[in-house]
Order: C-alpha cells, then sequence, then structure tokens
C-alpha cells in the first residue's frame, strides 16, 4: 500500500502538478522557500486537515489535490460502512478536496462525496507524517500514552465504553442522593394523577369507538324507522320493489317468443331481483339485532362525560388521554428507578468493578510495554549523535481513574551518559529534541495500517555522521514502507532511492513551483548545491558522488525485489504549465 500520484492545482505556487511517487526511500530537497513542504501541507488537507482559503493560488477561483493511492482490500469493511464503492479486486482508492475562494469546501472518497471527518478517519490508516514539529506531542499525555499503547498493542476503545457506562452510573446515583426529596415529591404527583386516571383507564381508540357507538344509540328510533321504511319499499307484499320486478319480469317472458332481446333483459331484471332480496336481508337482520337500549346510552353518556372531564382538566384533547397515561406510566418507572438508592447503588459498584477489571488488564500490558519501548529507542538514540543517551517511559498512577485507564505516561530522556533522565518538555536542545522525536518515529514506524511515512524535516538540527545514519535509517524503513522526506541534508538525501528537486521560477502571473525527478548528474549536482550552495566546486562535485558512491553498499528497495522497482521514468513529471 503506498502513496501513488499526486495531482495539484492552483495550489500556493503550484498551477499544476502531477507527481508519481515510487516505493521505498524518496526524499525531496530544494532551496529555502521553494516549497518543499507545500506538498506535505497538500497531503495533509487531502487527509482532512482544517480547510483556509489562502492555500488558493492568487488569481485563481479554487484549489483542487487528488491523491491516488495503493490500498489494501482490508479497507473494504471501512468504506462499506461509510457508504462508499470499493469493487472487489480494485486497488486505487481516489481522496479528492476542492477549496474554494468562498470558504466552500469539499471532499470526495472514490468520487462518492465525503467529510473532513471521513477523510482524517482514512488518512490515519493510509499515511503516517512526521512533522519538523512532532517532538511538541511528545509533551502531551495523551499522545504519550497512545504512542506507548500502539506500541503494547492495546485498544482502549472497550475502555472508554466501560468508563462512559460508569461515569453515567455514578451521575445518576450522586442526582438521585441529591434530589430524593425532589424526585418523593415528583413521584407522588406523578402517582396520584395515575391514580385518577385509573378509574377511566383509557385504551387506544376507545375515545373514536365510543362515539361511533354514542350516535347510533342516541338516533336508534330514527335508525329503526329508515330501516322498517326501506325494507318495506323493498320487499312490500303489495307494493315492494321485487313485486314489480317480478311482475315486468312475468311479462318479458311470456312475450320472448316474439324477440330473443326480451330474454336478455328478463336475465337484468332477476340480477336486480336477487340484490334487492339481499339488501332487504341484511336490513331486516339489522333490525331483529337494534333495540333503543336507554341503559347502554346512559352508560356511554357517563363514560364519555369523564373523559371530556379528564381531557379539560389535563388541556389534552380527549383522543390523547390514552398516549399522556402512558407517558405518565412510564415516567413513574423511571422515578421508582431513580428513589430506589440500592439498586443505583448496585448499578453503580457493578460498572465499576467491569471498568477497573479492564483497566488493571491494560495496565499489565502497558507496565510490560514500557520497558521495551524505552530500550528500542534508547538504541535508536544512540546512531542519533546522543551516545550513552537514555530514553524513559515512566508510567505512574493517575491521581484519579480516566477514559484512558488508571496510568499516567510520561516520556523521560537523558542527552548523555550519567545524566539524570528529565521530561522531555524540559530538555532545551532543539537538536536534541528533533533527534528524539526520529528516534521514536524509527521506532514505532512499523506501527499500525499506514504504509506510507512521510518526514518533514524532522533531521532539522543535525548534520555529519548523525545525518547519515538518519539517512540509513530512513533507507532500512523504505525497504518495507513507502518513505518520503522533506530534507535539506545532503547525507539524507544521498541515501534516497529517488530524489525529487523542488525549485520555485517566475512566471507574468507570480512565481510558480515545480518538482522534478533528478537522476545521474543532475543528482549529483543536487547534492553538492546542499554541501556547499549555489557554486558547485570541483572539490563540493567530487565530494556529493562518493556520498551517492557509499549508498551502493546499503540494500535498496531495487535490490529487496524486482516486483518493487518502480524508478521514475521521466525526468520531468511536473511543470507549472504556464
Amino acid at each position: 500500500m503506498s502513496l501513488k500520484r499526486i495531482t495539484l492545482k492552483d495550489f500556493v505556487i503550484v498551477k499544476h502538478l502531477e507527481l508519481d511517487l515510487s516505493g521505498g526511500f524518496s526524499v525531496l530537497s530544494g532551496e529555502t522557500g521553494a516549497g518543499k513542504s507545500i506538498l506535505i501541507d497538500a497531503i495533509q488537507l487531502a487527509l482532512g486537515n482544517r480547510a483556509e482559503t489562502s492555500v488558493i493560488r492568487e488569481g485563481a477561483l479554487k484549489t483542487e489535490i487528488t491523491l491516488e493511492i495503493e490500498a489494501p482490500q482490508s479497507l473494504e469493511p471501512w468504506l462499506e460502512e461509510q457508504g462508499f464503492s470499493f469493487e472487489a479486486g480494485q486497488t486505487d482508492l481516489l481522496l479528492k478536496r476542492v477549496i474554494e475562494s468562498g470558504g466552500k469546501s469539499r471532499a470526495w472518497i472514490n468520487a462518492s462525496p465525503a467529510t473532513a471527518t471521513q477523510l482524517r478517519e482514512i488518512g490515519e490508516r493510509l499515511i503516517d507524517i512526521h512533522g519538523q514539529h512532532a517532538w511538541q506531542s511528545l509533551t502531551r499525555p495523551q499522545s504519550v500514552r497512545a504512542l506507548l499503547d500502539a506500541y503494547a498493542g492495546v485498544s482502549t476503545a472497550q475502555l472508554y465504553k466501560l468508563w462512559t457506562v460508569w461515569r453515567e452510573a455514578t451521575q445518576n446515583l450522586v442526582r438521585a442522593q441529591n434530589e430524593q426529596d425532589k424526585l418523593h415529591s415528583e413521584r407522588e404527583r406523578l402517582l396520584w394523577q395515575i391514580t385518577e386516571v385509573d378509574k377511566l383507564a383509557p385504551q387506544d381508540n376507545e375515545w373514536e369507538s365510543l362515539n361511533t357507538q354514542h350516535t347510533r344509540l342516541a338516533n336508534a328510533q330514527t335508525l329503526i324507522d329508515v330501516a322498517q321504511k326501506a325494507y318495506n319499499a323493498l320487499q312490500g307484499e303489495e307494493e315492494g320493489a321485487n313485486q314489480f320486478i317480478a311482475s315486468a319480469q312475468s311479462e318479458l317472458d311470456s312475450n320472448a317468443h316474439l324477440d330473443p332481446e326480451f330474454n336478455e333483459l328478463s336475465e337484468a331484471l332477476s340480477s336486480a331481483s336477487a340484490q334487492i332480496s339481499d339488501v332487504a336481508h341484511s336490513l331486516q337482520s339489522w333490525l331483529k339485532r337494534t333495540d333503543l337500549d336507554p341503559q347502554r346510552l346512559a352508560e356511554l353518556d357517563e363514560r364519555m362525560s369523564l373523559w371530556l372531564s379528564l381531557a379539560r382538566r389535563y388541556k389534552r384533547q380527549p383522543a390523547e388521554l390514552p398516549e399522556l397515561y402512558g407517558s405518565w406510566r412510564t415516567e413513574l418507572e423511571r422515578l421508582d428507578r431513580a428513589v430506589d438508592l440500592g439498586a443505583l447503588e448496585a448499578t453503580e459498584l457493578a460498572a465499576q468493578k467491569a471498568y477497573s477489571a479492564q483497566a488493571k488488564e491494560v495496565g499489565i500490558i502497558r507496565r510490560k510495554a514500557a520497558p521495551k519501548l524505552s530500550a528500542a529507542i534508547t538504541e535508536a538514540m544512540q546512531g542519533l549523535g546522543m551516545q550513552g543517551g537514555s530514553f524513559v517511559v515512566q508510567i505512574e498512577t493517575a491521581d484519579q481513574p480516566g477514559p484512558q485507564g488508571l496510568e499516567e505516561v510520561a516520556f523521560l530522556v537523558a542527552g548523555h551518559a550519567g545524566a539524570t533522565p528529565r521530561a522531555v518538555a524540559k530538555v532545551a536542545s532543539g537538536g536534541e529534541l528533533s533527534r528524539i522525536s526520529l528516534a521514536i518515529a524509527v521506532t514505532t514506524s512499523q506501527l499500525g495500517e499506514a504504509q506510507t511515512l512521510i518526514f518533514d524535516e524532522v533531521d532539522s538540527g543535525v548534520g555529519g555522521a548523525v545525518a547519515q545514519t538518519v539517512g540509513r535509517l530512513m533507507r532500512k524503513l523504505g525497504l518495507d514502507r513507502q518513505v518520503l522526506a522533506v530534507t535539506h541534508l545532503p547525507q539524507v538525501a544521498a541515501c534516497a532511492d529517488h530524489h525529487w528537486v523542488v525549485s520555485k521560477a517566475p512566471s507574468p502571473s507570480g512565481a510558480v513551483s515545480q518538482m522534478d525527478c533528478v537522476t545521474s548528474e543532475d543528482r549529483v549536482k543536487e547534492i553538492a548545491r546542499m554541501l556547499g550552495g549555489e557554486v558547485l566546486s570541483d572539490t563540493t562535485l567530487a565530494h556529493a558522488r562518493e556520498m551517492l558512491q557509499q549508498m551502493t553498499d546499503i540494500p535498496s528497495t531495487a535490490e529487496k525485489s524486482t516486483a518493487d522497482k518502480t524508478t521514475p521514468t521521466k525526468k520531468k513529471r511536473s511543470t507549472p504549465h504556464e
């Protein structure tokens, strides 16, 4: 998994840039102010950093940043969960960020709209960036603890959930203890209301049914009279509709031999007679089961009066009483639990025990990993000009339990043999801080999913043999992962598998930045420039060739596997396109 291509449009002083990157260790060098860190800034924006309109090239309406990344199939579950397409066998992932001059920012993952949060989440799985001020995070307790946890393989997600449950249970208990009088008063009021409405015990849709029954009984005599008249009109012995139809049908049947059409008309009358008989039968059944029932009418009057009385009292429509009644009962159950201190105390204790058990397990793993991480970083420091120095991962019991556990973690460092390790924040030398940060970055670079590691001038403050050690370390990292470093050190640049030079040139619309992949003699000249400035002497050129020659003894990605050999085929992949 690696970063394959970066495309920038109207970004800061870049009009248009397409940069094809390779595996292994690549460096970006160039004069101060040429824009070496512009590429890193663009990558960070594409990975969800806060967008600002100041990154738009002067005179342009928007800036566009696109990253093409070789992504693993293991990323597929996250993409599916977030709603992004990722077809089986697909290896390339596209991240795009557009920032408009009006301040609007938009993002896409595989051509589907994405949020900055989603970009950050996927970025954590793809690319790990170590900035030149990375040491600052070593003074933040949470960052320090997270680094130790990553090294130890600890996940605090479950611990955080248990802590949240415990905190909520504690808050519920404390609230109940502090508000017992209030809760009891509220419970008594609610219980009185429920008891009063219990007399009615309103059911869902009952009000509509009562209205229907009452209307029918209140008008029972009128309905009976109407039904009887309708029945007589249909089925009366002398003047019922069926009698007239039967007479008409008889006339048609007796003369059907004169005109066959009469048969069809007779059949129509027969069908009408059957329907009339059905209606008459239904009316007769209704009359048999219907009476005035004044007692039932009085019962309905009484119940509906109670509905209306309660509805007026609680300022609700009658049909809303069942829902109100149900909500009161639910609230009463909650209050019963709230005033039951014994149950709340048991819940809080159980939550505390679950959290403590998980926190102790995490603490044991942390304390086992701390000496190993200390030794690994101490070893890395020896090759970075801090011989005899030591690094200590200090773990102490926290004053209070927290969402990340029971420990406080701090990084202590001693710059030379015999010195007492002190907090990283108290180390005065900026060079030492950079080297410590680099030692940590190298030691922990294999952690996590990210297969692309970016170092933005983390070698600041070092030089000489130490700088060469830094370069060799990064070259070694490049055997297993893609490494990209912005550097001003020729010793580091000479160790790279691939070398890009950033330059700035004037144009009619202002200065523009471009990047060129240098090889052979062009690379010798760039190394010589980094050694001795713009004037290239025979001495600096010879020194540059010697530095590059020495790197042939160090394994590279090309030697590791011919399948990984992806040397750039073009010297210049990016141009200002003015």
